[in-house]
Order: structure tokens, then sequence, then C-alpha cells
């Protein structure tokens, strides 16, 4: 049976639409001891009708599945959440994460939660010195890791940070000391109840830590309030249903593998499929057929991978169950779009937020008609505008298809609340009620906003302003290209230079005669002052680990420049 999707008419819902009304999705702490993310995603579920339900299904590298209830799942964070309360870890603390996707990963973000201290996960592919910027300048007082990655990487710095208290192993079977400990040893004498403690909505839950351009990386304060986002947006956008098998393939490293790879569909009381493996075609088609996946919620990075394959997933897989396809972490090019529509006889719905905002912002929904290319329209309870910005001056663009600043207003529940220890930082992000995301973006007649690119990435030739997402989007329509991205170089006649770095399929060669055929057709669809002058084939792209194209990097290198932070690229 077909099944309807939560939003039937967008324009009613988003006109309507009132936080106050859909906190009443949630539970809250008994007694009116206030609002805990822990609480809604688990412990509300294992003491209601959905106790025995599966709320994780982790497939090992082996393909082998553990299976984890809501009651199951309750009694190891209220385990975890003693284990912390016994070494005395208090509301505040921060408890960091460095770990691949195991069990016991998604068991301490959800135990760290129930103690009202503040959990930080870490990208487990880090180095020495990214783990150790991170745990300085978010202070860490706890680091739960493998025996592996501390010999590695950890023991090293434990002189550095004198402020880390404890280190928990998960496959330690003894204490090393007093400072490092067996987490397993720990987890069994611990007991499985716990009361969680009053929680104020406003109490701080969430560290993720962000790679800006240059400096070092910021810390972005999340809110326990901020489960309201969660909620309403796995019922709206990933349009969430009882019984749903949903998968996110982010690692909780990065903030959407938190967001809704832990929290979203827990909160919404549906199965969650965790793959400790990395990215495999072959096993991805596999599990999306061997667990009846319905909504499947992936990145960019890993679609245009799949594009390169000859693959047909619907010929090989029964991939009947799917009927949700989403993409974040770059915006997803017009091509990506017709090609999920075509390959699974579905789009892949693109969505855009950030780190800053804790949830998603801006999506296209089941309901509504898709425009390839588009980010969507803002989420109900979000106000989302373009606006010109200097630094004397703000005002709101009304006019269709102009560019500008992408600004929402404040008021939703999963804004980040400050840099850790960068007020000064924070406050430059507003301008009175708006917030400045630092991304250009154009909304068209009928409401729809389309990203033009970061807003220092925007390359000025011959007085033009050109977005590279929109020369991008071009190139890839090409039948050789499978990645592109663009940069600006300086030119001392025109200002800058509209460069492409171009991947191509595997099936074409890189000769004089093909780069002269792309730039033929980019110059037709773009015209010559927009489309590349300069075109180099490259092996691939350098991208963050959460899929983001790292076109300062690629600018970078070409010009001989600082590289800058490069702790969350994917591959070195």
């Amino acid at each position: 049976m077909p099944v309807a999707p939560n939003v039937s008419d967008y324009d009613s819902l988003y006109a309507g639409f009132s936080w106050e009304t859909e906190k009443a999705g949630l539970s809250g702490l008994p007694n009116g001891q206030g609002l805990n993310i822990a609480y809604e995603a688990v412990d509300r579920h294992a003491m209601g009708a959905l106790r025995d339900h599966i709320a994780f299904r982790w497939i090992k590298k082996d393909r082998s599945v553990r299976d984890c209830t809501y009651q199951e799942l309750m009694e190891l964070t209220s385990r975890f959440a003693n284990v912390l309360g016994e070494l005395g870890i208090t509301k505040g603390d921060r408890v960091f994460a460095f770990l691949g996707r195991i069990p016991e990963l998604y068991i301490a973000a959800l135990g760290t939660l129930k103690t009202t201290a503040v959990f930080c996960p870490l990208f487990n592919v880090f180095g020495p010195e990214p783990v150790f910027q991170r745990i300085s300048r978010g202070d860490g007082s706890m680091l739960v890791t493998t025996k592996d990655q501390f010999e590695k990487k950890i023991r090293q710095l434990l002189e550095r940070l004198p402020q880390l208290r404890y280190v928990l192993l998960t496959d330690a079977e003894q204490d090393e000391s007093g400072q490092v400990r067996s987490l397993p040893r720990l987890m069994e004498k611990a007991s499985a109840a716990f009361t969680i403690p009053t929680t104020a909505p406003e109490d701080p839950a969430l560290l993720h830590f962000t790679s800006g351009t240059t400096g070092l990386p910021k810390g972005a304060l999340h809110v326990h309030k901020a489960v309201l986002v969660h909620y309403v947006t796995g019922k709206y956008v990933l349009d969430f249903h009882p019984g749903d098998i949903y998968w996110c393939t982010a690692d909780p490293g990065w903030v959407t593998g938190t967001s809704y790879g832990i929290i979203a569909p827990l909160v919404n009381g549906v199965t969650n499929i965790v793959d400790e493996e990395e990215f495999d075609a072959t096993r991805w088609y596999a599990i999306l057929e061997e667990q009846k996946v319905n909504i499947w919620y992936t990145a960019p990075t890993a679609i245009r991978r799949l594009m390169r394959m000859n693959i047909s997933p619907r010929e090989k897989y029964n991939l009947e169950h799917l009927r949700l396809m989403l993409s974040v972490g770059e915006p997803l090019h017009a091509e990506a779009v017709t090609w999920g529509e075509k390959t699974f006889g579905m789009p892949f719905l693109d969505n855009w937020w950030q780190t800053e905002t804790g949830g998603i912002m801006i999506a296209n929904y089941r309901s509504m008609p898709v425009r390839p290319g588009s980010m969507g329209k803002p989420l109900p309870g979000v106000e989302a505008a373009v606006a010109e910005v200097t630094d004397d001056s703000f005002s709101i663009i009304t006019e269709p298809g102009k560019d500008g600043h992408l600004v929402l207003k404040r008021g939703w529940p999963s804004m980040f609340r400050t840099y850790l220890h960068d007020e000064e930082r924070y406050n430059k992000c507003f301008r009175g009620d708006w917030y400045l995301t630092g991304d250009l973006a154009k909304r068209d007649a009928d409401g729809y906003f389309w990203f033009v690119g970061r807003a220092d990435d925007i390359i000025k030739t011959s007085g033009h302003m050109v977005g590279p997402f929109e020369v991008e989007s071009a190139l890839m329509e090409h039948p050789a290209v499978a990645e592109a991205a663009v940069i600006g170089k300086p030119d001392q006649l025109i200002g800058e230079l509209v460069k492409a770095f171009v991947v191509l399929k595997p099936e074409y060669q890189p000769d004089e005669a093909l780069k002269l055929d792309i730039t033929a057709h980019a110059r037709r669809k773009l015209g010559p002052a927009v489309a590349p002058k300069e075109i180099t084939f490259i092996d691939n792209l350098p991208k963050t680990r959460s899929g983001k194209i790292l076109r300062r990097l690629l600018k970078a290198r070409e010009l001989g420049l600082p590289e800058g932070d490069l702790s969350t690229l994917e591959q070195p």
C-alpha cells in the first residue's frame, strides 16, 4: 500500500505552523523536569509501545548483524550514564568519542546526553593533531575510543591534554591505569537503571566542530531544545512513518551523522540502519534490498560515485520498499536528481543546512514538485530570505532570481548558541535578527531557493559575479564528466578567470580534443564570459569526509598558497 506523505499541502502547513504546537509530539521529562534529547529518543519509547521495536540494526564489516531494541538501548545508555556518574562527569562536561560506526559510539552519545554532559563526536580518521585541537579547544574531560586509536594517536597527546581526566577503551579487557580504563568492565559493573536529571531546554547538549577556510576549527554548541527540529524534520522532510526502516550513510563525526544518524530517527521511533563499512556500491545496494530500507539519506559524493558505475540497481536488486531518497552535504547538481529518477524511479531530494543550524532548514518535500538543482523551500517554522549585505548595510531582496546572501531569521530551536570560546566570531554571524549563513543563493518567483555558492568562493570575472555551482552544474551535463569543481584564478586583464577541474567517467580518456569539446559545451550552456577558460583533468577532487568539495584547497594548490586546515580532508 502506498504511504501518504506527512506533508500533503506545504503552503498550508507553512502558514499555520507553530513550534509550540509541534512540541506536543514530544513527551518532556516526567513531572515537568524539562526536555532531554536522550529521553525523547530512547526512554519514552522503551517505556511505551515501542519497547521491543528495533531501534538500531548495526551491520558489521563482516555483514553480521546486531539488533538493539529501544528497551535494550535504554538499559545500555543508562549503564553508560552511570559510568559517567561514577567517574565524576557532571553537567556541562565535554565527552568526546573517537570511534567508527560501532555500537559503543551510539551508546556513548545517548548516555552522555542523559547525564546532561555535552557530547562531541570526532571523525575516526583524524590524525593526532586534529584530535588534539578539538579536545583542547573543547575542554574535553573524557574520550571514548579503541585500543588501536589510543596507541596510534592518543597516547602521545596525554601530556598536552591535562584537562582530559579519562580515556575509556571500548575493547580493553582491563584498566591500564587510573586514567585509561576498560569500558566493558565499567559497563558490566554499572546499573541499567538511571533517572535523567532535570534538563532545561537551553542546557548545552552537543558540540560540533566545523572547519573554516582559515584558522582553527570552530566549536558550534547546541542545546537540548534542538531535539524539536530533529523531530519536526524527521516527520516532514524525511517523512518518517511507524514501522519505517531508515538508513543514513553519514558518519556521526559529521553533524548529519548525529542529527540524522542518531537523534531524528530515534525521536520518531523508527528502525535505524548503521553500516560499519565505508562506501561500497554493491554492498550498499545489497543493504537497501536485504534490510528493506524505506528511506535512504546520503551525500552527493556517494551519489556521484554511484553514477560513475555501470550498475542498474533495479535490475539486480529488489528495491520495492524504497520510497524516499534524500541528499545533503553539498548542493546536488540537477544531473544527479534526474539520474535518480531514471535509475530508481524517484529523484534524490536535496536539502540544505549547516553545522550551525543543527538541522535541516530548506528542503525538497516528497509531495512537492522537484526542480532539479534547487534546494527546495524553507522548513515550516523557518524564515529564510536572500539579502544584500555590506559592512554598513543590510536589506532583504524581494526581486525573484537576484543573487544575494542566504539569511535565516532567529527563532528555530536548533540554532547554535555560540562558537565555544569565540563569542566575537559568533556575533559576527548575525545582523539583528538575521543569521548570515555565508552562502549565496537566489529565490525564484515560486519560493524555491537555489544555491549560488559560498560567499568566499564567488568568482569576479570581467565584471560578472560567477557562482561555481552554476558552472559545475553545466559541466556535469557533458556525458564525459563525472565530477567538476570550479575556482577563480587571478588574471590581470579580467580580474579572475574561471578555471575548472574535471574528473572524467571511466570510459573516457583525457586528451585535448575532449577538453575542447567540454569547453564548447560549457560555452553553449553558459556563454563565453562565464564558461571556463581553463580546464584541468584530475583523478579525484579533494573533499571533506562529509562530501564537500574543497575548492579553496584546489585554489591554494593552483596558486601555491598555504593549504590551511586539512583535518577533515577525505584523502589527504
